[in-house]
């Protein structure tokens, strides 16, 4: 009898961690997922952006094809971000995009002391700025969520629980090749 309670013990504390470990994958899987999210709405808070940012510039009667160029191409990456899949590399292509139009923008205004000296386009210019810290600050949490993610996905017993139940993938981080692409330095990971 007492060796049955503690089989029956035994069995309920191994069913109990499989179903914890099982939920947590979930759990942490569902804020990559909203961190992701997050990162999109972010994004496309920049649509909201250009608009105005154009509008700006023809008042002005800038006709920098480059600057304008710059602009459907920023809006049409950030289209392409879709929040059912999780795809980094296109965020970073939305990321060396951005920063394209933000340097254009910047040659512009020294080009131009008339625009830079225009209330609006400075106002549209600290709110692009504004929104590259929201998403550099969403990338982090992004960033922080994956790690945490996978490092639950390949550590023991997790592992074995996520390749027997869940089945899930290590998610990639995102990761600025432009930024990364000026240190010299690189960790031997």
């Amino acid at each position: 009898m007492f060796e049955q309670v503690i089989a029956g013990t035994i069995i309920v504390s191994v069913i109990g961690t499989i179903i914890a470990l099982y939920n947590s994958i979930v759990s942490e899987h569902k804020s990559v997922q909203q961190s992701w999210d997050d990162v999109i709405v972010i994004e496309r808070q920049r649509m909201r952006i250009l608009p105005e940012l154009e509008k700006v510039l023809n008042e002005h009667k800038l006709f920098e094809s480059d600057v304008f160029k710059k602009i459907a191409a920023l809006r049409n990456s950030v289209e392409q971000l879709d929040g059912k899949e999780i795809e980094p590399s296109r965020c970073s292509e939305v990321s060396n995009v951005s920063e394209q139009l933000m340097q254009s923008l910047r040659f512009v205004s020294e080009s131009y002391p008339e625009l830079k000296a225009s209330e609006s386009f400075s106002k549209n210019m600290a709110e692009i700025v504004n929104q590259e810290e929201h998403v550099g600050a969403a990338l982090r949490v992004f960033n922080q969520n994956v790690a945490i993610f996978n490092t639950r996905i390949e550590s023991f017993p997790s592992n074995m629980v996520n390749g027997v139940l869940n089945k899930k993938k290590p998610v990639d981080n995102f990761v600025d090749a432009s930024a990364s692409g000026s240190f010299d330095y690189s960790p031997n990971l």
